[in-house]
């Protein structure tokens, strides 16, 4: 779920839509296109997340069994011998990873939300697929591999510690897997050279300032190689092929974050792409030269800044193969053929196959085939100035058929909150949008992406101009637009969206008509004091960007921030939805306001799923929570709803719990 991401650890469209407002007043909902099912919106991909092998000759992908649950799929390319190679029973596969052995596939799956994931392999001549991690409570994840060691895995775990992820390494042939590199106390992540030696390491300090140390291998001590300040972005991304350079995004000595190379014992400095409207975002290394070949950035629509000359004529040549943004998943070890995805906000995601010898592009597999000729609703970017003059970025989807305005809307805000929302396909804008709503996504300040003064601008603003941001954003669609009825919006989200949500209702309960909070928190000193114990090194973070709970100082700004003390508040109809094993926002978070609510005769529908973590994986109870939104929707807002064929969904888990004689309305 793209937009239901959990927290990081947590114009000239204005004047095209008020000429729109020149026609009705009020949306006929008749003259809509006919409903999307939920399950084409939200059910399992057909098939989705292909990788070609090292060596080209086998693709692998995801795609339900049976059953419907998500699993590991392969066929030798030019055969049709598909077959399926993994047996999840239940929560679906969403991760996996070819090794560069070529016979080995690993992906990563937890135990019912809970994201102690445990690492996988599949030998595929052989079929035995063996967990390389069998550790309760212990979270594993791939640090590192490398084509020179086709049967090596760098791994990280918190088993000796379950703060610290310490680097083991993995034996692909045997699965032994041996102690590596400790983490002294403070690493976030580690980074490995072409001899797949750990000699970087991401330091968060305990005064919230940056860090990179390296060593000059794997037996040399430690040395500090550069610093920044708290409010300064500082990541390392990769080394060169000759390890006496480091690739890193760095904001210093620029608001925006740049992609620079910086060497290590030797100075060789240079910015390799930079943009001063945006952050840069993805970059595309080539795993064998380790030759930084291209940047992404994201004003509006992705755009790519090549750096290396040798893929110039292949991504002017892959902007015309379809129309949608795109970036190159994986490639074939001798870098002949790459796999590339493209999204569109209008259409699935489709994978492509680029041949750079011929220069040609051929059409692997769409995601979601059903949602190919349906009249999806165009997403926008538009400019909008808060009340401070700040400019915000954001994304309006209005729905296809009726004049834009005076619609109902549905404020909808990205988790993090430190990420953004992008452009491209989002299920919930087109479910929105399809049911007769307007929807504005806005990257509001704390938001990633826009520089480290925009990033800077939401520190300790919790509920202050964060909130103010959203509700500038109301006012923006409702007034300066005419597009939105004042009336009639909605406020909707997960994670931080869905503590927004909360505030919302809580802070300014005359803007919102409803709202819907997924995994939310309520308190944010039980929010912090709750958090996984690895992410201990992040802690001060959260002191710099939200406010340090122990602090005393920081006890008023804490509490006026949590919308569980202002729950006497929350008098429209809410929607609550739960995951019961959520390490990062704890079941508590969403229980402990519900009692709030009850006690102060509010109304409220809490809906818990017990096999579910920081957000819903399995599409039975997605869809049945999205069932249930919908019907409140409608019943808030006045928009469409497809029926919903039972409570709960045929094989949902949902319990749910309702408060006040209104809260019903999320029922069928």
């Amino acid at each position: 779920m793209k937009h239901l991401r959990g927290l990081s650890l947590l114009c000239a469209a204005v004047s095209g839509f008020a000429a729109a407002g020149t026609l009705l007043a009020v949306p006929a909902m008749a003259e809509l296109p006919p409903l999307i099912p939920r399950e084409v919106l939200f059910g399992n991909p057909e098939r989705t997340s292909p990788r070609l092998s090292p060596d080209g000759k086998r693709l692998a992908w995801l795609a339900p069994d049976k059953n419907n649950v998500l699993q590991v799929w392969v066929k030798t390319i030019g055969q049709n011998d598909d077959k399926v190679v993994t047996a999840d029973k239940k929560r679906g596969i969403r991760f996996f990873t070819w090794a560069y052995n070529n016979r080995t596939l690993i992906y990563q799956q937890d135990l019912d939300g809970d994201e102690n994931f445990h690492l996988y392999g599949v030998d595929l001549p052989t079929a035995q697929v063996r967990d390389f991690t069998p550790f309760k409570g212990v979270r594993a994840g791939i640090a590192a591999i490398d084509p020179a060691y086709p049967d090596g895995v760098l791994v990280s775990l918190n088993k000796r510690n379950p703060q610290l992820f310490d680097i083991y390494r993995l034996d692909l042939k045997t699965g032994e897997l041996k102690l590596d590199t400790e983490n002294p106390g403070d690493v976030l992540g580690w980074g490995a050279d072409a001899k797949l030696a750990v000699r970087a390491a991401q330091v968060k300090n305990a005064d919230g300032s940056n860090e990179i140390r390296i060593r000059d291998s794997a037996k040399a001590p430690w040395k500090s190689r550069l610093k920044a300040g708290p409010t300064e972005i500082l990541e390392f991304v990769d080394f060169t092929a000759d390890g006496e350079s480091a690739v890193l995004r760095s904001s210093l000595g620029s608001d925006t974050v740049r992609v620079v190379l910086k060497g290590i014992n030797k100075k060789n400095d240079k910015v390799l792409a930079a943009d001063a409207r945006v952050d840069a975002e993805s970059v595309l290394i080539q795993p064998r030269t380790r030759l930084v070949q291209a940047v992404s950035f994201a004003p509006g629509r992705t755009e790519w800044k090549v750096v290396s000359p040798s893929v110039e004529a292949d991504f002017a040549a892959l902007e015309k193969v379809f129309d949608g943004d795109f970036t190159v998943v994986n490639r074939s070890a001798d870098d002949s053929t790459w796999l590339v995805a493209y999204t569109s906000d209008r259409g699935s995601v489709r994978y492509y196959t680029w041949n750079r010898r011929t220069q040609k592009a051929a059409l692997l597999l769409v995601q979601q085939p059903k949602l190919e000729g349906l009249p999806l609703a165009k997403m926008e970017p538009v400019t909008i100035t808060a009340r401070d003059g700040l400019k915000l970025n954001a994304y309006l989807t209005t729905p296809v058929g009726v004049p834009a305005r005076k619609l109902p809307m549905v404020l909808f805000v990205h988790g993090g909150p430190w990420s953004r929302d992008d452009w491209g396909y989002d299920p919930y804008a087109q479910w929105f949008a399809n049911r007769g709503y307007a929807v504005l996504q806005v990257n509001f300040r704390g938001s990633t992406g826009y520089g480290k003064n925009f990033l800077n601008a939401g520190n300790r603003q919790w509920g202050l101009k964060m909130h103010e941001d959203l509700i500038d954003a109301v006012n923006w669609a409702a007034g300066t637009l005419g597009l939105a009825d004042p009336k009639k919006v909605a406020i909707y989200g997960g994670s931080y969206g869905g503590y927004a949500a909360l505030a919302g209702l809580a802070f300014t309960p005359e803007v919102f008509a409803c709202g819907v909070d997924i995994v939310g928190p309520s308190n944010i000193k039980t929010l912090i004091n709750s958090i996984p114990p690895y992410w201990k090194p992040f802690r001060s973070e959260f002191d710099l960007r939200v406010g340090n709970i122990d602090d005393p100082k920081d006890a008023e700004l804490i509490k006026n921030a949590s919308p569980l003390f202002k729950a006497d508040r929350i008098r429209k109809p809410l929607l609550i939805g739960q995951g019961a094993n959520d390490p990062r926002v704890k079941q508590a978070e969403s229980e402990q306001i519900v009692e709030a609510i009850e006690k102060n005769g509010g109304q409220v529908t809490y809906v818990v799923y017990p096999d579910e973590g920081h957000g819903f994986a399995r599409p039975e109870n997605r869809i049945d929570f999205n069932a249930r939104a919908e019907k409140f929707l409608a019943d808030c807002l006045g928009g469409r709803s497809e029926p919903m064929p039972s409570d709960p969904i045929a094989g949902a888990t949902a319990v749910v719990k309702q408060i006040g004689p209104k809260a019903s309305s999320a029922a069928p």
